[in-house]
C-alpha cells in the first residue's frame, strides 16, 4: 500500500477486535458502565478480605471468558462473579446471570484450575451483589456462597 500512499490513511486493524482503534472503542475511556463494573469489583474484593479471603486473582481472563476475582476460603478455591446494579430499574444483580454467562464462569474457571495446577482442591463459584442507592447511601454487599452448583 505504501506506493499508493494508502499506508499512513489506513489505521492497522485492533488485535482486540479486527477494526480499526477508533471503532472498536480501543482508544476511548472507559464507559460509566465499566467504571461502574470496576468499582462493585473494588468493593467486592475488600469485603471478601475483610472476611478472611485470600484474593489470589483479579480479572482472570482466557479465551472461555472472565472471572471477576479468584481467591481462597480456607482450603476451597472461590470464584467470584462481581454484579452492581444502581437503582432497581434493571432488576437485581442476582437476576443478571444467564445461562450462556454460566457455562462461560463455569469453563473459564476450569481452565484456571487446569492452568494453575489446582485440579485436587475443592472450588466453588460465589456471587457477590454490590447495590447501589440512588440516595448517596452506603452500598450494600450481598454474598452469595454456591451460587452457582455444579
Amino acid at each position: 500500500f505504501e506506493g499508493w500512499g494508502l499506508a499512513t490513511s489506513i489505521a492497522a486493524p485492533s488485535p482486540r477486535c479486527g477494526k480499526s482503534p477508533e471503532r472498536c472503542g480501543a482508544a476511548e475511556l472507559p464507559t460509566p458502565r465499566t467504571r461502574l463494573g470496576n468499582w462493585g469489583e473494588e468493593l467486592a474484593g475488600r469485603f471478601l478480605e475483610e472476611s478472611g479471603y485470600s484474593i489470589l486473582d483479579t480479572n482472570y481472563r482466557c479465551r472461555y471468558g472472565e472471572v471477576d476475582i479468584v481467591a481462597r476460603d480456607g482450603e476451597e478455591l472461590v470464584f467470584a462473579e462481581v454484579r452492581t446494579r444502581h437503582g432497581g430499574g434493571f432488576g437485581a444483580p442476582e437476576e443478571s446471570l444467564s445461562a450462556a454467562k454460566v457455562r462461560r464462569l463455569v469453563t473459564t474457571c476450569q481452565d484456571y484450575i487446569q492452568r494453575r495446577s489446582e485440579e485436587d482442591t475443592e472450588w466453588r463459584i460465589d456471587l457477590v451483589c454490590v447495590h447501589l442507592d440512588r440516595g448517596g447511601e452506603a452500598p450494600r454487599i450481598h454474598h452469595l456462597r454456591h451460587a452457582i452448583q455444579l
